[in-house]
């Protein structure tokens, strides 16, 4: 049975850790309030009211996609686009492609930080396969000029930062809905596991400072790691409500 993504290949090692995906979401958290095209998930509602849900939302569209078949893969990524053009119908305007490359650019750059923050350096080889799987993605989506070399995606990367970010009233009124669904422990633990991915520019934005308190724990952490008792660290960084979800991250 061909699938989406082989057994094996990186992203499914990136993705099917509960860890590494909450940290690609801390950083993602941080970049997409300052994303221009942020007032889109205001139009429906649904980020700021339940922040959390839409995390593991976006989590379960992407283990579909990452560790099924390729016609069930296809299928999800299908069904992805059409709520979207659901979305733009009620708005009577179109999402613009560069705010969905903003997207696969910024799961790209964090995929890989936050892999390399809690496991090892990636290879050049593993970055192309990374950005070779989101091309693939994207071209599914019907969206066109996608790199599908890291060299190229990085080039790219680099400048939609420089004029697709800024600060406004909806990156300040996110980390508000942050701070209000996760608590201050919570949320503290947010803002510096953000230091450890987010790029320069993003901490510029958001006044973040560059060096993270939590640094030298994630050693300790990746101690813990190898003894396999992870899951409870992971089960105090979301409400108790979510244990059940951390748990079925974990897919290698």
């Amino acid at each position: 049975m061909e699938y989406f993504v082989e057994q094996d290949h990186i992203v499914q090692k990136i993705w099917g850790k509960a860890d590494v995906i909450l940290l690609i979401f801390a950083g993602a958290a941080a970049e997409f309030a300052l994303n221009k095209s942020v007032d889109w998930l205001y139009f429906t509602g649904k980020l700021p009211s339940d922040p959390l849900g839409r995390l593991f939302s976006t989590v379960g569209y992407a283990r579909q996609i990452i560790f099924s078949p390729k016609e069930k893969a296809h299928a999800a990524i299908d069904k992805m686009r059409k709520i979207h053009t659901g979305v733009e119908t009620a708005r009577g305007a179109a999402i613009p492609d560069w705010a969905y490359r903003d997207v696969l650019y910024m799961l790209i750059h964090y995929s890989i930080a936050s892999f390399e923050v809690l496991d090892r350096k990636l290879t050049d080889r593993e970055k192309d396969d990374v950005v070779e799987v989101f091309y693939r993605m994207a071209t599914r989506m019907g969206l066109s000029n996608i790199p599908s070399s890291y060299a190229t995606w990085q080039t790219e990367y680099s400048q939609q930062q420089a004029s697709n970010l800024q600060y406004s009233k909806y990156t300040a009124d996110l980390f508000k809905q942050y701070k209000k669904h996760l608590g201050s422990f919570r949320y503290f633990i947010l803002l510096e596991s953000q230091k450890l991915v987010a790029n320069e520019i993003v901490l510029e934005n958001l006044n973040l400072g560059k060096s993270s308190v939590i640094k030298p724990m994630v050693y300790i952490y990746k101690i813990v790691r190898r003894m396999n008792a992870e899951w409870f660290i992971q089960s105090i960084l979301l409400p108790a409500q979510y244990k059940t979800q951390i748990r079925q991250m974990n897919m290698v």
